[in-house]
């Protein structure tokens, strides 16, 4: 992913300026040589670039009384300050309102990516427990209505649309009055793709916003299209009123910087960003989170965000037996369920401090075939061998072999599993008791051990002593120094193979990977990872 790159880049720059023995005013012109390099061959804006530049060369002072330490964080803060305003247009975006119905209208461009973005934004207000619904006025495009009803079938969600009627504007009319009188919260309305020039086109977009007087307009941009991302931002903000952008195809080389700040620039808020053709592939945008996770520094938010939609603080009884410092086969089973629904390990690990989004790509589909393999073994055992400890089939080895016969494995597959699960509820006992992390992490929460939703001024703090280069004064961190924490780990590509080792890069043979005992997360790397974090 090129934002990736970038954010490399832009940290070289940084960390070679933090190197330095004596900060001046060559040292600070170098470090922004490479960051305009790197924002240029992201395709931005040059006179953004320029303002950019001359705004952090105004917000840096080299007063000679200040210590060396202190200048560095400030010039790294002027830094993230004002890279964070390069994409940030200061507008507050549209949000729907609970108990009424919110129409909200796609627009776009042809192949930007529309329809299946409709269903993204629908699956995502359905998983925080909104009645969303899908309206198709595509009868332009063949084949319109028959991908969103399959993607519309495929996340449960309600739909509208007709292979007869020719039109547009009639067919929004009808679904949208339906779902309003089925009492439906968020109604998507999917239009024709189209472009600036076709007139007949933009003409019917304005027609159908006539009929169904959306609350919302998005403009749905592909970020592979540059600059050019300007002109039609213009063109639609102009013709349709579009209030916020989803800025789709992420994932892929684009140099989608240039679409970034061009939206930017046109005072339009960017609310999303697609970053795959599955459903969980929708990443809400935040220009602080945004530029923190692309700088390695992760995204608290949104990774509290996603704990947050699997209402892990419903489980109560789990909390409390890992603070206990207890936990069975069974839990272990509940916890690699929460993983898969949590979506690609790639993507939840690029939310931590210090671990860029692409560490992982391209195991995301091993590690997670690995993991559904383990459960099916878990399947096979009886409650008495799931709520114990594993002590069950040490003194009747004979249960190893009926569990590997009912799950279709074999024994050394179900050995390896017990020897997972032996090592990760050690470290759960490391975390639980008196002294244990999870007791030291309670001052980061709000309500205590049922409550995990962490307290959003702390959240904020921790935000910015990461920016500034650490976590000194964290309850449970212990003073954290991410970059000393990776190179502690024999540096990035230390912490890549460790991450890999975790989701078992060895397999057992016949399951993918070179012979040896992997599989599943290898929770021993994962509590190797802890220690040089200072959490062991």
């Amino acid at each position: 992913m090129v934002l990736a790159d970038l954010g490399r880049k832009i940290n070289g720059a940084i960390q070679s300026m933090s190197k330095a023995n004596v900060v001046d005013e060559k040292v600070i012109d170098d470090m922004l040589k490479e960051i305009c390099k790197a924002l240029m061959e992201s395709d931005i804006n040059i006179r953004l670039i320029q303002n950019l530049r001359k705004n952090i060369k105004t917000g840096i002072t080299l007063e000679e009384n200040t210590g060396a330490v202190n200048k560095k964080r400030n010039i790294q803060k002027a830094v993230m300050d004002e890279l964070t305003r390069l994409v940030d247009p200061g507008v507050e975006p549209w949000k729907p309102k609970k108990g009424k119905a919110n129409v909200i209208m796609f627009v776009g461009l042809q192949g930007s990516g529309k329809t299946t973005t409709c269903t993204k934004l629908a699956s995502f207000y359905q998983r925080k427990g909104w009645k969303t619904c899908l309206v198709c006025t595509d009868t332009f495009r063949a084949g319109a209505f028959d991908q969103l009803k399959q993607n519309a079938t495929k996340a449960k969600i309600p739909y509208y649309g007709s292979y007869t009627e020719t039109d547009p504007v009639q067919l929004a009319h009808e679904g949208v009055s339906k779902f309003k009188k089925e009492n439906f919260e968020i109604i998507i309305v999917d239009t024709s793709g189209r472009h600036k020039q076709e007139q007949e086109l933009f003409d019917e977009m304005q027609q159908i916003s006539s009929a169904v007087t959306p609350d919302s307009t998005i403009f749905v941009m592909d970020g592979t299209i540059g600059q050019a991302a300007d002109g039609q931002a213009r063109a639609f903000k102009e013709a349709a009123n579009v209030g916020s952008i989803i800025v789709t195809k992420m994932d892929g080389h684009a140099k989608g910087g240039g679409a970034i700040s061009a939206v930017a620039a046109t005072q339009c808020p960017i609310i999303f960003i697609g970053t795959g053709e599955h459903m969980h592939d929708l990443e809400r945008f935040a220009p602080g989170p945004f530029i923190s996770k692309m700088m390695g520094m992760g995204d608290i938010s949104g990774l509290m965000e996603t704990v947050q939609d699997l209402k892990l603080d419903q489980n109560k009884d789990l909390m409390k037996k890992l603070e206990q410092g207890q936990f069975s086969i069974r839990d272990m089973y509940e916890q690699f369920t929460t993983i898969l629904k949590m979506g690609p390990l790639s993507k939840v690990m690029g939310m931590m401090p210090g671990i860029p989004a692409d560490l992982l790509a391209g195991s995301d589909a091993e590690g997670g075939n690995r993991i559904k393999r383990f459960m099916c073994i878990m399947d096979s055992m009886n409650a008495q061998e799931l709520d114990g400890e594993g002590k069950e089939f040490i003194d009747q080895p004979k249960r190893l072999v009926r569990v590997a016969r009912g799950s279709g494995t074999t024994v050394a597959e179900v050995e390896t599993l017990l020897q997972q699960y032996k090592t990760f509820a050690a470290m759960v006992k490391k975390m639980g008791g008196q002294n244990g992390l999870l007791k030291g992490m309670q001052g980061m929460q709000q309500g205590g051990a049922g409550n995990p939703m962490m307290n959003p001024n702390k959240m904020a703090q921790a935000m910015k002593q990461l920016q500034s280069g650490g976590l000194a004064g964290m309850p449970g961190m212990g003073g954290m120094d991410i970059q000393g924490m990776i190179n502690q780990m024999g540096g990035m590509s230390g912490v890549q193979n460790m991450m890999k080792n975790m989701m078992g890069g060895g397999g057992m043979p016949g399951m993918g990977g070179p012979g040896g005992a992997g599989g599943m997360p290898d929770f021993s790397q994962m509590a190797k990872m802890m220690k040089s974090m200072g959490m062991g």
